[in-house]
């Protein structure tokens, strides 16, 4: 069976661009149809300026969300990065067969160097290097595919060259992994900022609904988002992205096409409104889910736990010794001889 890896940062709570984006997707799909394994990557989260507090937090609150929105830990796996020590072991020896010039050519690389240089603050090492990190998340398990946005594609390109390249050095040790983009996947922009992605980390938060959002805010982050200064409903991306963020919102949540449902409304008020409660009750389960894993916090704690020394662990650790023997790491060598 296929073995996919899904990972997702605890940097701010999680969005309706998240859940529709590639939640939705991994809990309808995804977890039926591949040996599938969903990680709350804490350790990327530590490469800005971050509160040890509220990274643990969000990053319970990320697991606890993905077993809201339907991840079933009979049928997939679901972990937390940090708790696989693997990982930053990994990382290093891949560092040893990556360059100095891969990393710079990261596009986020470089998009998140300037944006912590404009907030006056200073690039952390680790903000260049965790592209290789995310190729560690990914090698680890045997990964055959990873399903991401556009955006992340340049990052699965890096982990199957640096599969490629160690297997050259050291012989055959990684599976080599491709990304899958899901043409499924909603891509949802920013309410306040239509051109902009609805991120997490974003300071922008009238902008953006959270998962957690009461009904009544969703309601007026959606009917506040910007639009245009038009009159007729057209579903146009490029010349009103406004309105056309709200028509794939509405389609993403109703199961219906934005150009057919520009087709159906005469203003845009009566758009924000069936978009907000469309919104609202998609994303009613969801919370209704998390507030019960809340009220019984030893489930999700049991769940997670599972990749210390149940299946999670089966599926990752059995790879370390082969790894590290094959660039002679003496771990993985004869318990009692040192070399």
């Amino acid at each position: 069976m296929t073995r996919v890896f899904s990972g997702i940062k605890p940097t701010g709570h999680l969005t309706l661009g998240n859940y529709l984006g590639a939640m939705r997707q991994w809990a309808a799909s995804d977890q039926h149809q591949a040996d599938a394994l969903f990680c709350v990557v804490d350790l990327h989260a530590l490469t800005v300026h971050h509160d040890p507090a509220r990274v643990r937090r969000l990053s319970r609150q990320a697991a606890t969300l993905l077993l809201a929105s339907g991840l079933d830990p009979a049928a997939c796996t679901v972990f937390v990065q940090s708790h696989v020590d693997e990982h930053a072991r990994l990382s290093y020896l891949l560092e040893c067969v990556a360059t100095d010039g891969e990393m710079r050519r990261m596009i986020q690389y470089k998009e998140k160097a300037a944006r912590e240089q404009r907030r006056g603050g200073s690039v952390r090492l680790s903000l260049l290097t965790y592209p290789v990190l995310m190729a560690a998340d990914i090698l680890a398990y045997g990964t055959d595919e990873v399903p991401v946005g556009h955006d992340q594609t340049q990052h699965v390109e890096l982990a199957r060259d640096l599969a490629v390249r160690f297997n050259q050095r050291y012989g055959h040790t990684f599976v080599v992994p491709k990304a899958t983009n899901p043409s499924v996947a909603a891509r949802v922009m920013n309410l306040q900022d239509p051109l902009s992605k609805m991120g997490k980390s974003d300071d922008t938060g009238p902008g953006i609904v959270y998962l957690l959002d009461e009904p009544d805010v969703v309601r007026r982050k959606v009917m506040r988002a910007v639009t245009d200064s038009g009159r007729d409903v057209v579903y146009d991306r490029e010349a009103r992205p406004g309105l056309a963020n709200l028509l794939e919102i509405l389609a993403a949540c109703s199961g219906g096409n934005p150009e057919a449902l520009a087709g159906v409304y005469e203003s845009y008020g009566h758009v924000k409104r069936d978009t907000a409660e469309a919104v609202v009750e998609v994303l009613r389960p969801v919370r209704e889910r998390h507030k019960e894993l809340c009220a019984d916090p030893g489930y999700v704690e049991g769940c997670c736990g599972m990749v210390r020394s149940g299946r999670g662990a089966w599926l990752g650790r059995p790879w370390m010794p082969r790894i590290e023997r094959s660039v002679c790491c003496r771990r993985a060598l004869i318990p009692g001889r040192l070399w």
